[in-house]
């Protein structure tokens, strides 16, 4: 369908990338770093100038339509990607580079050589044997993260607006801020929105559909010490410093953690620390696709809290257990046409579909909860988070097409006489 358009995804991208979007948990505006707007508000003028109607509101969410050209009453499809780019590592300054015709060889990033992209550590290189690759020139993340998807949402919505004669339902496009820290629902306007399903936009390998996350919690640990002057502390003092020290080296080194953890295997993870002698707090990051067992690593750690506490009598320690997210499945399950109509249209973009499970989460875990069926498809991502961040100019083409065909299919199966 897409065989010979023009692709506008790469420049696209290329120019969302050289804007500043990283989100700030510390912050409690919204959102939450001013500089989200300035993408919100390039997007909803580049929205605009393919005539349609585009909003960006208070809170930086940019929700546009593009009408129905079908007769058919066809459900209000949405295409879902975040602005924010990750607080890990610096999005300030991003300087893309086109690897043209790559070849298999190891990428040297040329602003601090040390980061090398390597074949034998990033397994789906081999597949991209005379791509083009686009990397971040090594002291900064790229941002595909999720610029991919706004650039591949972007491009299939100026393909669908150039070219009435392909059919389909009316379509909702909504790019959401603070992803990243966990906040892209927090604000966001359902009834404005109006849509049935949707479909997030920030998956990584080429194909791929992702219809489970984790289930997540946050565990904020604070410990209250005996503090007393450190020349007569003998048998008084019991520093909460130390005892947060003595909790973060209990944690298992191989077992849920998430260095020593794959597939279905959940972690307890220490995020952050701060504290004095008196007080001290600890945030952990609880992960697991089963919700018992995610109850049962917020035991665990309440247990080896107990534990170390049994040494340090004259102190004490709260644990306040807040939930983040859950699994997406449960919601999908009964869903199954918005997966099936999903790999429909990847299979249909020429690809061999692959559904997966998230070690993590997307704005889509959220919106399911709050009655917006979201599968998450692929953006063709690698790495994100990281100086050595990659993108192939193929995939996000690949991605496109999979975007433009998820509309057509919605519309092929809803013009059908019952």
């Amino acid at each position: 369908m897409l065989h010979n358009y023009k692709f506008s995804v790469l420049d696209r991208f290329l120019r969302y990338v050289a804007v500043d979007t990283q989100s700030d948990s510390n912050s409690e505006t919204s959102p939450s770093t001013k500089k989200q707007i300035d993408l919100g508000k390039l997007l909803a003028n580049e929205l605009k100038s393919l005539g349609l109607t585009a909003e960006l509101d208070q809170y930086g969410y940019v929700y546009a339509s593009v009408p129905s050209n079908s007769e058919a009453q066809i459900p209000v499809i949405c295409f879902c990607s975040h602005m924010d780019t990750s607080p890990d590592c610096s999005g300030s300054n991003v300087k893309p580079i086109i690897h043209r015709n790559y070849q298999g060889a190891d990428i040297i990033l040329p602003d601090d050589t040390s980061q090398i992209i390597r074949l034998n550590e990033h397994s789906d290189l081999k597949d991209q044997i005379g791509n083009d690759i686009v990397t971040a020139s090594g002291t900064t993340l790229l941002g595909a993260d999720n610029k991919a998807g706004i650039a591949e949402i972007m491009d299939a919505v100026a393909f669908l607006t150039s070219h009435p004669e392909i059919k389909h339902g009316e379509l909702r496009i909504l790019f959401t801020p603070d992803e990243e820290i966990g906040r892209g629902v927090d604000k966001i306007d359902l009834q404005k929105l109006g849509a049935d399903y949707c479909y997030t936009v920030d998956g990584e390998t080429r194909g791929s559909i992702e219809n489970e996350t984790f289930s997540a919690d946050e565990a904020v640990v604070t410990i209250h010490g005996r503090s007393t002057h450190p020349g007569f502390a003998k048998n008084k003092m019991e520093s909460a410093i130390k005892i947060a020290a003595d909790i973060i080296s209990l944690l298992p080194k191989n077992k849920l953690s998430p260095e020593s953890t794959d597939g279905r295997e959940g972690f307890v993870h220490p995020v952050a620390i701060q504290g004095s002698v008196e007080k001290a707090t600890l945030e952990f990051i609880i992960r697991d696709f089963d919700e018992h067992q995610l109850k049962d690593h917020s035991l665990f750690l309440q247990s080896l809290i107990n534990t170390v506490l049994r040494n340090y009598p004259g102190s004490s320690a709260d644990i306040k257990i807040n939930e983040q997210y859950r699994n997406m499945k449960i919601v999908l399950d009964a869903h199954p046409r918005v997966i099936e109509f999903g790999m429909r249209a990847i299979e249909r973009a020429g690809l061999a579909p692959k559904l997966q499970s998230i070690r993590g989460g997307t704005d889509g875990s959220r919106l399911s909860f709050i009655g917006l069926p979201s599968p998450n498809i692929f953006a063709g991502e690698h790495a994100f988070h990281s100086k050595k961040e990659w993108i192939s100019v193929q995939d996000m083409q690949k991605s496109v097409e999979t975007i433009v065909n998820i509309a057509v299919i919605w519309e092929e199966e809803f013009k059908r006489p019952l």
